[in-house]
């Protein structure tokens, strides 16, 4: 399986996260992907390349020009304003209140953010981009006749929506990507979401659309960020009624309980036949991942690595989470030889 990668991804250096009222050193740092790409290369799973450049044009495609304007320039407007530490917004557009962009930095951050933990900083937009070129690269060796392709994609993206970031997300590189291969040629796509946490940034791009079938297995929101959706009432809207499935599960949810739930996504992507799988690939689910609450052990993510390789489908993994750093490749990996044992 060849992998594209990015090494603009270390430009994404942040130093602070806001995590129990402390400012830590963020969970998603670029360490995470030394340790997968060390397991890549020590298992020989394939080839590892750098992305095509297909402009922002498939970006804007997706995403609101508002937010991608924005993080473009936040860093030069947070440092012109005389501010020495990293970006973090301190208030928001909360109920009741008008939602229009303010012209200070300190209300744009808010305006744009969804969550406070994500510290925007100097090298965030060229990572955040480049990351998007991986999506699409990892995308078009598909549509040209590769069978699977992994997209080693950082920051990850699932939690970017329409026009707000966070979530350590600032483009949602597989909404791009499946909206990429709907505009050449594609007539559906799904895209499982495997991350502990909910892909609200993707179900808010794909909520009222057909051509896109969601699927998120996920901690229950009533537990764990984003805290603000991924019910099982959530199904769609307008001519997207039906296409969003939730599976929210509970704290301590062992493999078996969540392979069910995942059998069911599967199955319901069957019946939708798509032309594409898209898999956002976070591996947060690991029994000792420091920000999630679910069991899975490493022999599990090759079990469900050749569970999703039963489809039969033309399959792209988008890396997302998983913060367990020392077993962040061991795991990731795992999924992709699973898939590749299978096919």
């Amino acid at each position: 399986m060849k992998t594209v990668y990015a090494e603009t991804h270390a430009l994404r250096d942040a130093k602070t996260e806001v995590y129990g009222g402390e400012l830590v050193y963020p969970f998603e740092r670029p360490s995470r992907m030394t340790y997968i790409l060390d397991r890549l290369n020590t298992v020989q799973l394939g080839p590892i390349l750098p992305p095509d450049d297909h402009g922002q044009g498939p970006i804007l495609a997706i995403h609101d020009k508002g937010l991608v304007d924005f993080l473009q320039t936040a860093w030069d407007e947070w440092t012109a304003a005389g501010y020495a530490g990293e970006a973090i917004p301190t208030c928001w557009p909360a109920r009741r209140m008008v939602q229009r962009c303010p012209n200070h930095i300190d209300g744009k951050l808010g305006y744009f953010a969804l969550a406070t933990e994500t510290s925007l900083t100097e090298g965030t937009w060229p990572a955040a981009y480049g990351s998007a070129q991986v999506a699409l690269t990892a995308a078009d060796l598909i549509r040209t006749g590769e069978r699977a392709a992994f997209a080693l994609c950082r920051p990850p993206g699932h939690h970017a929506a329409l026009d707000m970031y966070g979530g350590y997300c600032f483009l949602n590189n597989a909404a791009i990507a499946a909206q990429h291969y709907l505009e050449n040629g594609a007539n559906r796509v799904a895209i499982l979401d495997v991350d502990f946490h909910h892909g609200n940034g993707t179900q808010d791009i794909f909520y009222d659309r057909s051509d896109v079938l969601f699927l998120s297995l996920h901690g229950e929101p009533e537990n764990a960020f984003p805290h603000f959706l991924g019910y099982t009432d959530e199904t769609g809207s307008g001519a997207g009624a039906g296409f969003t499935v939730n599976y929210p599960m509970p704290p301590g949810t062992p493999f078996a309980q969540w392979r069910k739930a995942l059998a069911d996504a599967l199955d319901k992507i069957a019946q939708y036949a798509p032309d594409q799988l898209i898999v956002s690939l976070g591996v947060d689910t690991f029994e000792t991942d420091p920000i999630s609450f679910f069991k899975l052990k490493s022999p599990d993510f090759t079990t469900y690595g050749a569970d999703i390789a039963a489809l039969g489908l033309p399959t792209l993994f988008v890396m997302e989470g998983g913060y367990d750093i020392d077993e962040i490749g061991l795991n990731t990996v795992n999924v992709l030889q699973g898939f590749l044992g299978a096919t």
